[in-house]
């Protein structure tokens, strides 16, 4: 089984909020995920509330084996994490 770590779209209408979430590689984008693992809100100015990760998780996942999407690598990288 392939695994990734993607984001999964919330919020209403161009108040974007998204979730990031580790899924099976063939589940659509808004479908069921195996766990939630942070936010990502792209409206927030204040860049400390913009991400909220759980690195402990995003570690486990990543040493399993799954995939971060290229967004999902961005953040990452922005919080130190990859």
């Amino acid at each position: 089984m392939s695994v990734r770590i993607r984001l999964t779209r919330c919020g209403r209408r161009n108040r974007p909020f998204y979730r990031i979430g580790v899924f099976d590689a063939r589940s659509k984008r808004d479908g069921k995920s195996i766990e939630i693992v942070g936010t990502y809100n792209p409206i927030e100015a204040d860049p400390e509330k913009k991400y909220s990760i759980n690195e402990e998780r995003i570690k486990y996942w990543i040493g399993v084996g799954a995939q971060p999407t290229d967004k999902v690598k961005v953040i990452l990288k922005k919080k130190g994490i990859i």
